[in-house]
């Protein structure tokens, strides 16, 4: 903890029976301090688990400036209890992510929709008299698949002039389609780094506002009056705290490709050494990329 950054990422990750308790520096990607669960966390295991790190840094002489979490209700009452008023940020990624989820429900909705109104013909070519609705029936079929082939559009964040165009084009007819993009649009604009929380939670003070006004979404984007949401944005405030708990969740991927192998004959112990392992493999990276470095240059000559 010598190079400790001050903002740290807590996250809990579930492997079988066991629950692995991690604190990672989120500016560093290096784990600070871990703990292994045999059953799942509640607030007082958090708590101990926070009281632990907290010591931590009192023996170092080290403050705490954030800290990053999801959307978990496990952390709000022990980080109050342990670390006070400190910045308490959730993560960007998964709240965004719980409204992308919501918009693509919608337009899965609306796919429905459209698949219910096909006309029904019996086997066989239609008659003279059913082309006309032969022909709707195949206008509406393209347009469902559009509609699913095309559906990330709905949530992606940057759009191409083309793929705009693609979403103009699909969305023709279906108002509340395009009012979902646009809203999706503001809700990224939230997160824009130039402007401060205060501001920030006006726009989304405005944008609420115009979501109850429209019935057509209303009730869709339920997500989008969590309040996780106005949580997310305090990292506007501090140029220096993460928006997202991206540094503890890739130990946590790393981890579970690490366990991939060997699922069945994993126990508590084993986890405790696994992880103890590549803790010591991270404190040495700079070593090893300093001999990689001096072998090159002497084969080089």
């Amino acid at each position: 903890m010598a190079d400790f950054s001050g903002y740290i990422a807590a996250d809990e990750l579930y492997d079988g029976p066991y629950c692995v308790l991690s604190i990672v520096d989120n500016r560093r990607f290096t784990r600070l301090i871990y703990e292994v669960l045999d059953h799942n966390p509640r607030e007082e295991d958090i708590t101990k688990f926070f009281t632990r790190f907290h010591t931590a840094l009192k023996a170092r002489d080290l403050s705490l400036n954030g800290i990053t979490t999801d959307g978990s209700p496990l952390y709000p009452t022990p980080i109050s209890q342990v670390f006070g008023a400190i910045p308490h940020q959730i993560c960007q990624f998964h709240v965004v992510a719980e409204i992308n989820k919501a918009v693509l429900k919608a337009v899965a909705k609306v796919r429905r929709q459209l698949k219910a109104t096909l006309p029904k013909f019996s086997r066989g070519r239609p008659a003279a008299a059913n082309r006309r609705q032969a022909a709707r029936k195949k206008r509406l079929e393209q347009k469902i698949t559009d509609l699913f082939d095309n559906r990330h559009l709905f949530v992606q964040h940057h759009l191409t002039p083309t793929e705009r165009s693609t979403l103009q084009r699909i969305t023709r007819g279906r108002t509340e389609l395009r009012i979902l993009r646009q809203i999706v649009d503001e809700i990224y604009r939230l997160f824009d780094r130039r402007c401060r929380t205060d501001t920030a939670l006006a726009k989304l003070a405005t944008l609420r506002r115009r979501v109850r006004r429209c019935k057509v979404v209303g009730q869709t984007l339920k997500k989008l009056f969590a309040p996780t949401l106005e949580k997310a944005l305090i990292f506007l405030d501090d140029s220096l705290l993460p928006a997202t708990s991206n540094a503890v969740e890739r130990g946590n991927r790393r981890h579970r490709k690490m366990q991939k192998t060997i699922y069945r004959v994993r126990t508590g112990r084993h986890i405790r050494w696994r992880i103890a392992v590549d803790m010591l493999r991270d404190a040495q990276a700079n070593g090893r990329s300093q001999t990689a470095h001096t072998l090159h240059c002497a084969r080089a000559g």
